[in-house]
């Protein structure tokens, strides 16, 4: 068995009569989509239902799997305390989807539940489902900040864990499209929104899951959506299979975009293994970019994939490499090591001055850390090696500077101090444009409160990637 069909849904509460009051009539064409939806889950008779939610628990780097064995929820917080919902959470499949992830070193399962109840995310798509099936079982997943590739990974998990189990599941994706549809709609009209609309439409009616990942985050998040990561998490539950869409309802009456598709996966197809494709298609560019890459950035990404993979820190040929790449290696100064992956931060550790007897030894010591010791990230798992971007920037010796005025963040990057505190950002970075900026966040990463006085040092890097 396994996930045998896949709806995305809207939850707006004003869609209940017992919310809308009548203004529920406006959007009668979504709340027809939505009962022809609800029938068609009943008919492949699921033991459980997958249900996404942007709005039950969110963490920044990890995927909440709701615990338990049931949950209450009401909607008493839209004025409608009489609309109640008790439902059986599918424990065993929750649980089994947190093994597989744990195995994998995937952030993914049931710790850090902060609310039991049901959130509205959850409650809208139940109202309508359970009239058809009272009694199904369901598990309830978070999205998280994490990066698309992260999500359709956790949709992938799930659909493995359903398929061992041999469950009979249907997935159901929760998420409005954009907030801002309208001038007099709640949140009011940016281009971005229409815009997000019609495209998430279009790609999601022809199941054109690859295109998932190509709208930009930026963009996301000016036609303030709140469903994009559900429904990338939904294609990664189908990945690797045939799927036909039906595109039943688009509405934005109130200023906010209401869509539902149905989704009918069908047999095996290799060319649908979306994130496994885009992966090979990266790992060929990174490896080609490798072949440029400078000494410093070799003996940095050398120590991580070591690291990570063997838990060694390996010794390099320094007479390999040139003699001005020999020269830097073996002077003394502070270095960062940053890594991303698919365009975000995955871990960043440096040191304002020299620890060790050489750069060389600043980077191996730093590379570690990076990989595996930045507090806000959780240590690099062994499969994403392959993708993972890696700079070095070299420090010159920090030097006092009066006021903000001999600061350029494209230039200089800056160290903050108040007493014992101490924050750091390097230059020339993206969306730092203004040096008010640049010190607002390394004050925030030493923990310097507003009206604190500081001081204020800049430092010079050299970049290499």
């Amino acid at each position: 068995m396994s996930i045998n069909y896949a709806v995305m849904v809207p939850h707006p509460p004003i869609i209940l009569k017992e919310v809308g009051r009548g203004e529920e009539e406006k959007v009668r064409v979504t709340t027809e989509a939505y009962e022809r939806a609800a029938r068609e889950i009943a008919a492949r008779k699921p033991d459980v239902l997958i249900i996404t939610s942007p709005h039950t628990i969110l963490y920044a780097d990890y995927f909440h799997v709701s615990p338990g064995e049931e949950a209450h929820g009401s909607m008493a917080g839209f004025r409608a305390p009489q609309v109640t919902f008790d439902v059986k959470y599918d424990d065993t499949l929750a649980s089994y989807i947190e093994g597989i992830a744990e195995d994998a070193g995937f952030p993914m399962g049931t710790l850090g539940e902060r609310d039991k109840d049901l959130d509205h995310g959850t409650m809208v798509p139940l109202y309508f489902i359970l009239k058809e099936l009272p009694d199904v079982k369901i598990v309830r997943i978070g999205l998280s900040g994490l990066s698309y590739e992260e999500h359709y990974l956790a949709g992938v998990i799930i659909n493995k864990a359903v398929e061992e189990l041999g469950r009979n599941a249907c997935f159901v994706a929760s998420g409005d499209l954009s907030h801002k549809q309208k001038e007099d709609g709640p949140y009011g009209l940016v281009p971005e929104g229409p815009e997000y609309d019609e495209r998430i439409m279009d790609v999601m009616g022809r199941a054109a899951f690859d295109e998932l990942f190509d709208f930009d985050e930026r963009f996301c998040d000016k036609a303030a959506e709140c469903g994009h990561r559900s429904f990338i998490m939904m294609a990664g539950a189908l990945d690797g299979r045939r799927v036909e869409a039906e595109s039943l309802s688009h509405e934005a009456t109130f200023g906010v975009g209401y869509g539902i598709v149905l989704f009918t996966p069908g047999e095996a197809d290799e060319s649908r293994r979306f994130l496994y494709l885009r992966n090979e298609e990266k790992r060929a560019e990174l490896e080609k970019a490798k072949e440029n890459e400078s000494a410093l950035v070799k003996v940095a990404r050398g120590t991580v994939e070591s690291y990570i993979s063997k838990r060694t820190v390996p010794d390099f040929d320094l007479s390999a490499f040139s003699s001005d790449e020999q020269a830097v290696l073996n002077r003394q100064a502070g270095a960062f090591v940053s890594i991303h992956k698919d365009g975000k931060l995955r871990g960043c550790i440096g040191t304002f001055l020299p620890t060790t007897e050489n750069v060389y030894e600043e980077i191996r010591q730093n590379a570690v850390s990076a990989s595996t010791r930045d507090p806000r990230f959780t240590p690099i798992r062994p499969d994403e090696l392959a993708s993972l971007e890696i700079n070095v920037d070299v420090l010159s010796t920090p030097e006092s500077i009066p006021d903000e005025s001999y600061l350029d963040p494209k230039i200089y990057g800056v160290i903050v101090s108040s007493g014992m505190k101490r924050g750091l950002l390097l230059p020339d970075l993206e969306g730092v444009d203004t040096v008010e900026y640049q010190i607002e966040i390394a004050k925030q990463k030493a923990g310097i409160r507003d009206g604190e006085p500081i001081e204020l040092e800049r430092f010079k890097v050299d970049r290499f990637k």
